[in-house]
């Protein structure tokens, strides 16, 4: 299993005095592995973002939408989704090519999701254009797979509601002090989170 956190990570969480959370909340959120929720909320997602780097680190982040179940979980280890006729500068499957690392975000603006967003890091492939699979994947021009290596629901509270266009409620403004989220008094992790800073 590929550590989580590096030098720099480290020297930021020691900072702000988080290290102590952010090693919890690998060891009660991380898995490497799809489970069934994972699955049936990547199924339901009709977008997710791709985020890949060319060989040399430069980033890239790329929008992918289709119908909900167009990206699925094949296996506990695996993940797919096609790639669709798009501009045709093809920055995400190049970079994929040249440097397999990738992370996608799966999210959902409903505030009644659980989870509402998804996030998976990993080694991803481009399939060959007579992959025998692509027949499985209408409209799709080649096939992605991703190997995870981590996977993690994290903390949904900055995300807008799109149904009703409220903005959430748990951002800093000014005169205000925003609500703490739920999940910081949680029994697995409130002795590890640290104070609020002002």
């Amino acid at each position: 299993m590929a550590a989580m956190f590096h030098a720099d990570n480290r020297a930021l969480q020691d900072r702000f005095g988080s290290r102590a959370l952010a090693d919890r909340l690998v060891e009660t959120r991380r898995r490497g592995a799809f489970t069934a929720e994972d699955a049936a909320f990547i199924a339901a997602c009709p977008f997710f973002f791709l985020a890949t780097a060319d060989a040399e680190g430069r980033p890239d982040c790329s929008f992918k939408g289709g119908d909900p179940g167009f990206v699925r979980v094949l296996a506990p280890d695996l993940l797919a989704f096609p790639d669709y006729d798009g501009n045709g500068m093809f920055k995400s499957l190049g970079n994929i090519r040249a440097n397999p690392n990738v992370g996608l975000l799966f999210m959902s603006f409903s505030p009644g999701a659980n989870p509402a967003r998804l996030r998976v890091n990993g080694t991803a492939e481009v399939s060959a254009e007579d992959d025998p699979m692509l027949r499985d994947f209408p409209g799709g021009q080649l096939l992605v797979r991703v190997r995870p290596l981590h996977i993690f629901p994290n903390c949904p509270r900055y995300i807008p509601d799109a149904a009703t266009g409220a903005l959430s409620p748990y951002t800093p403004r000014p005169g205000s002090v925003p609500p703490e989220p739920e999940w910081k008094s949680r029994a697995a992790l409130r002795d590890v989170v640290p104070p609020r800073r002002a």
